[in-house]
């Protein structure tokens, strides 16, 4: 659910083209060992290079009193979790102490917003719901790699603008970040849960479609603010939660939206960048990535699905959910039943 695009660019991109480039491509300084690049750096796929850096990462952390070990006979998990540290390291090419200062940085902004206790008592699941229409919602199915599928239609934030405009700004920060919470909490776990090419290795990120079908130049212009603010976010403290992008029906004024955008994202975040044209033909671009029957029609699949509906589930995920839960929750991994978030205790 990266919130538009992701980080800095040298470039705009060519519009039009009909051949994704792989995502995830590993930092050059480390030798390739899958033939499923989009893969290395994540867990099970790691060269020797990066697992000397993971360790050097973890006795950094230890020794920062933000890291604790597993426990010996397997009843307590170490903490962060292995994903989230390869998350940090992918973000900063490896470099343990480079990362180890995007973590402590993102550990202090935790701390000053109360990201917990915000997740957990924070919102009522009426207005959790209610934020969804303003930001990439959840399709409810998966791409091929199983990771959840998400879709942003900027049109329909159009008649959403003097409503989102009314939002105090330090609401609608506290909003982005409940939603970020939603999708690693929930929405990362189900998939890791659920059967996925890379079973049992863990699902860190998503794979979102911008359509920019019917958005005008001057609606794009007003809402820059909005997307900067999501996309910072997500940059400095969930980082490497986007698995690929897919700009649909990019309009001809896109080079000139891209001359804003592009100095928010990385180089690994742009090569993970896709970006299609009005032309229908390149709309079966997508399904490179992801199945007919799990990608919306107005996409060119088969799934009965719009930007307003709530997410239309797969036979795996309802076998196991029955149907979406309301308001903010959590997957419970070891026991595979939707829970409230919990306060932490002090």
């Amino acid at each position: 659910m990266s919130f538009l695009l992701g980080k800095k660019s040298a470039s705009a991109p060519v519009i039009g083209a009909t051949t994704p480039r792989t995502s995830g491509v590993a930092d050059p300084v480390f030798e390739p060992i899958s033939d499923e690049p989009h893969l290395v750096g994540h867990p099970g796929y790691l060269t020797e290079s990066h697992n000397e850096a993971l360790k050097a990462f973890t006795e950094l952390l230890a020794k920062a009193g933000l890291y604790s070990p597993a426990s010996e006979d397997g009843t307590v998990e170490a903490s962060p979790d292995e994903a989230t540290l390869l998350r940090f390291l992918r973000a900063r090419s490896f470099q343990p102490e480079a990362a180890l200062a995007q973590f402590q940085s993102a550990n202090e902004w935790r701390k000053q917003h109360d990201v917990e206790n915000l997740f957990a008592s924070g919102f009522t699941a009426e207005e959790f719901e209610d934020t969804k229409r303003f930001y990439p919602r959840w399709t409810g199915r998966r791409d091929k790699h199983g990771l959840p599928l998400f879709v942003y239609r900027i049109s329909a934030l159009e008649p959403l603008q003097k409503e989102l405009d009314a939002i105090p700004a330090e609401r609608r920060y506290q909003r982005i970040i409940g939603l970020y919470e939603q999708m690693i909490k929930f929405s990362f776990r189900l998939c890791s849960y659920l059967p996925h090419p890379t079973s049992p290795l863990p699902v860190s990120a998503s794979t979102s479609i911008i359509d920019l079908g019917d958005a005008s130049f001057s609606s794009m212009f007003r809402l820059r603010n909005h997307f900067q603010e999501a996309s910072k976010l997500a940059t400095a403290n969930y980082p490497e939660t986007l698995g690929s992008i897919v700009i649909v029906n990019a309009p001809s004024f896109f080079p000139t939206v891209w001359s804003w955008i592009k100095g928010w994202f990385d180089e690994g975040t742009r090569n993970k960048i896709h970006i299609l044209s009005k032309d229908p033909q390149s709309l079966t671009t997508l399904s490179t990535l992801i199945k007919p029957k799990d990608l919306p029609k107005i996409y060119g699949g088969e799934l009965d699905w719009t930007f307003v509906d709530e997410p239309n589930l797969d036979e795996e995920a309802k076998a196991v959910l029955g149907e979406m839960p309301k308001g903010p929750a959590v997957f419970n991994l070891k026991t595979g039943k939707v829970e409230k978030p919990t306060t932490p205790v002090s």
